[in-house]
């Protein structure tokens, strides 16, 4: 007997491709076919073809077929960029580009054609209710994945965290005089660093350092401002509790700054208990505890495994951003 809530979402997938087209070969009564020309429009004035990929989440062998397909039709050339001979380029020709002219205005027909029948009331309930479908999508599309502390997508979450952090705090933000977490106290067997993206775009991060039998420290917790909403904070901070729980925590810590309401609002709200100071960090206000059960397993995760790739570390664990940032 299958379950009524995935009855419900294949019955919205069965409308939803119906609605758009995508069972046709020629989207929008168009030559191409609906993946051919999203790619098509995620071209734009040109992209390379590694963001492309991270971009749709397509395998490299598919997106080659997608892309030789395009430029069999004219509609756009692949080559080296003249920056980066390693990084191939696609752009629209000319054909292309009257190309993505077209299927933009259909597109808009179509969007058209969805409100039209409905009274006012109604098209403003599809309206809302699209919205709230596309943030609950677009979180789950998020992607956990534990790095080495010195990865760029690492160094840029983590220039991103001090910029905001110099931006909130009253006298602004120096790493240098702040309790350190360097990169050997954020990597295996010290700690661990996780890196959560969108589309192959970081947009949150989160670490822990490990002190053997007393409390590892949550550190690093920060979010991306486009990614808030999402609830990406409370899933990274559960991640990160589920990680140091798979290797023996008991007992989490961390301190934090009072500008930062909202990551306060989210230890509070998860069972962090506010403690006397542990630690000389000047920029902290608050400093919070929190005892984790037992080692947990798959089922108390809240969303899909950290994903091991080349460069991650092969420990276990799972994965969100909501609005933390945190000076922990």
């Amino acid at each position: 007997m299958i379950d009524p809530a995935i009855a419900q979402v294949r019955r919205f997938n069965r409308v939803v491709t119906q609605s758009v087209g995508a069972l046709y070969d020629h989207y929008l009564s168009r030559r191409l076919p609906l993946g051919e020309a999203r790619l098509l429009w995620e071209i734009g004035e040109g992209r390379d073809v590694r963001s492309l990929r991270r971009r749709l989440g397509l395998d490299s062998g598919y997106l080659s077929r997608l892309l030789r397909s395009l430029e069999a039709a004219g509609l756009v050339t692949v080559a080296r960029s003249d920056e980066d001979r390693r990084v191939r380029v696609a752009r629209p020709t000319a054909a292309g580009r009257r190309e993505q002219r077209v299927l933009d205005e259909r597109s808009d027909e179509l969007a058209a054609s969805f409100l039209a029948p409905l009274a006012p009331a109604q098209r403003e309930r599809l309206l809302v209710a699209m919205g709230e479908v596309e943030r609950l999508l677009t979180a789950g599309l998020v992607r956990i994945e534990l790095v080495d502390p010195e990865n760029d997508l690492a160094r840029y979450c983590l220039g991103e965290y001090y910029a905001e952090l110099g931006r909130r705090f009253d006298n602004g933000f120096d790493d240098r005089i702040s309790v350190a977490a360097t990169p050997d106290e954020l990597r295996p067997p010290n700690g661990l660093f996780v890196v959560a993206s969108l589309d192959g775009d970081p947009v949150g991060c989160g670490a822990l350092k490990f002190h053997g039998r007393r409390p590892a420290e949550l550190k690093r917790m920060w979010v991306a401002p486009s990614a808030r909403g999402l609830g990406l904070g409370r899933r990274l901070l559960h991640e990160l509790e589920l990680l140091a729980a798979d290797h023996g925590v008991r007992r989490i810590r961390l301190e934090t700054n009072r500008s930062l309401t909202e990551a306060i609002a989210l230890y509070r709200s998860s069972g962090y208990s506010e403690v006397a100071a542990f630690n000389d960090e000047p920029y902290a206000h608050h400093w919070f505890e929190k005892r984790l059960a037992p080692t947990a397993t798959n089922a108390d995760r809240v969303g899909p495994s950290v994903v091991e790739r080349p460069g991650c570390f092969p420990l276990g664990g799972p994965h969100e951003v909501g609005r933390a940032v945190g000076s922990a």
